[in-house]
């Protein structure tokens, strides 16, 4: 891949665009922010790094939308984030701007890009730009499940005290929470967790999966951005190489789960065209309500939007 952008210099994206150099994904990374001198300035200290580092892969900062000019793939992390008691759905209103004009700029200057959105509140983002721009919605996809399925594995890790190499975890819905974490299909080099914790331990992960970004947030009052970055390489290193992994992503949504219009994450196959597949799994009448619930929440939110575009 000759180009990837990564709109928004915050610490999510900075912390994207510096892994994404470390491995080597692309010839260029183009970071940018809106802010004056931020974007510039977060490039320069990446790409100073690089004779440490041992990367040659060349990191530019901008301030200027434009600049994604000819990207392969488009990263956005750009928006206001949530303080403090805040839910991710809180900042919808603030971000759908954001994620709009950065739209008309993808139309115009890289309409073959494929997309990874990162602003929250991602699923309804990831569907609001779908809408927007009127790709095919394997070239869309959100960040969610990969990031959650990982804060999940790291809490079986931590309670059980085994290697976090063979903890393999499934979270789907909406990355909020509503989200479903599902010990039915978590497990540790394939023996179901249930055998190796009891239940009230396994609720308790569960829970704490759902309201693992606000704990972060509330411990030191700004989100998580180390966590998130890596998820974002695991699912930029299987689009570039076409490994063809099945991840948790944000995925548009057409009778899949019995769910239309709508974004949410579920499992799919993430290689070379994006998202190429996705996969249902058989669901027992408790998870499929639980889905459902999830799902109503991002439609909820997403006819608060549709009302006031009408209005």
């Amino acid at each position: 891949m000759k180009k990837i952008s990564v709109i928004g210099a915050g610490n999510v994206g900075t912390a994207t665009a510096r892994s994404l150099a470390i491995k080597e994904l692309s010839n260029e990374i183009a970071l940018i922010d809106i802010r004056q001198g931020v974007a510039e300035g977060n490039a320069l200290d990446i790409q100073e790094a690089a004779p440490l580092l041992k990367f040659n892969t060349r990191v530019t900062g901008h301030s200027d939308l434009r600049a994604i000019d000819k990207s392969d793939l488009i990263i956005i992390t750009a928006g206001h984030p949530r303080k403090p008691g805040m839910s991710r759905s809180d900042v919808l209103s603030t971000n759908i701007p954001i994620i709009y004009d950065i739209a008309d700029n993808i139309n115009q200057l890289a309409p073959e890009a494929l997309i990874l959105v990162v602003t929250n509140p991602i699923d309804s983002l990831t569907y609001l730009l779908w809408k927007k721009l009127q790709f095919n919605r394997q070239r869309i996809v959100g960040l969610g499940g990969v990031l959650d399925t990982s804060r999940m594995a790291s809490f079986i890790a931590l309670e059980t005290g085994l290697s976090t190499h063979d903890i393999s975890t499934l979270v789907l819905g909406g990355h909020g929470d509503n989200m479903l974490p599902m010990p039915r299909f978590s497990t540790v080099n394939g023996i179901p967790i249930e055998y190796l914790l009891d239940q009230k331990k396994i609720d308790k992960i569960v829970e704490r999966t759902r309201f693992a970004g606000a704990e972060i947030l509330e411990q030191r009052k700004f989100s998580a951005y180390e966590t998130p970055a890596a998820a974002i390489e695991t699912m930029v290193t299987s689009i570039i190489h076409d490994h063809k992994q099945i991840l948790p992503c944000v995925a548009i949504l057409d009778g899949e789960y019995g769910q239309k219009n709508i974004a949410m994450s579920v499992p799919v196959q993430l290689g070379g065209e994006g998202i190429e597949k996705i996969i249902e799994l058989p669901l027992l009448d408790k998870e499929q309500a639980l889905l459902e619930k999830s799902a109503s929440a991002i439609i909820h939110d997403l006819k608060k939007v549709i009302a006031q575009q009408n209005m």
